[in-house]
């Protein structure tokens, strides 16, 4: 089974085989993967604040943005641009530590097709549908960011006009299933790989469960927001707890 994982990797691509550089691509990438499905699990149950109420999501971006350290309590957007930019260069590196081992000739396409075909091999499995989703987050997750380090206000009120009324919940419709299921698989494949966990049956069942309940929290906040800003008028007044 480990060999036909193998032959999927690596023979697809056989230029990436044998330079020295591999095994230090492979960490430095593993860490990234590491790094940004870390960020993923935090940033979702930050974004889920607003399902306890306006006021709660509106103390965390103060905290998070730095206000314990404002003269007003009031947190500095410049620190969700910064954070941004920052994530923007780790999925930079990322994706292109992950490009050397993706398919780019319409023969490597098929021989993968035909190769997911005839095995069951479900790390191998994994491992397509964490191609795919690696492929479609190429072109969202920059859209997201850029958003982020363009228009770093954020808040109850401003987080639900850009979702609402700026249809920025389309953008998040693709990018939820997408982000949750490259991340999560990629956090199995990464404990597997570098021997962290040993059984993986029980692995992959708390994967699955994993990836069940992002996506029921990021829908349903998502939802939220939609409610949320279906109830505002334009132009928004940025939420205040006085207010």
């Amino acid at each position: 089974m480990n060999s036909a994982r193998t032959l999927t990797e690596h023979t697809l691509n056989p230029r990436t085989a044998g330079h020295p550089w591999s095994a230090r691509a492979d960490r430095l990438q593993s860490f990234t993967g590491l790094m940004l499905g870390g960020f993923l699990l935090l940033h979702m149950h930050f974004e889920s604040s607003i399902l306890l109420g306006k006021e709660v999501f509106y103390q965390v971006v103060q905290l998070l943005e730095g206000g314990m350290f404002s003269s007003t309590g009031h947190g500095f957007p410049w620190v969700t641009k910064a954070f941004s930019v920052l994530v923007l260069v780790v999925v930079c590196l990322h994706a292109a530590l992950a490009l050397r081992r993706f398919p780019t000739q319409l023969g490597q396409w098929r021989l993968l097709r035909s190769h997911l075909g005839s095995i069951a091999h479900k790390d191998t499995h994994a491992w397509f549908w964490q191609l795919i989703t690696g492929f479609v987050l190429f072109f969202l997750v920059p859209v997201h960011l850029f958003t982020m380090i363009l228009n770093p206000e954020i808040g109850p009120h401003l987080s639900a006009e850009r979702v609402f009324h700026d249809n920025a919940w389309v953008l998040y419709a693709l990018l939820l299933p997408a982000v949750v299921v490259h991340a999560m698989i990629g956090l199995y494949r990464v404990s597997v790989k570098w021997g962290w966990v040993v059984r993986r049956k029980p692995l992959r069942k708390v994967v699955k469960l994993l990836i069940v309940y992002l996506l029921c929290l990021g829908t349903s906040s998502l939802v939220a927001y939609m409610f949320i800003g279906s109830s505002l008028t334009l132009p928004v007044t940025p939420f205040s707890p006085a207010g």
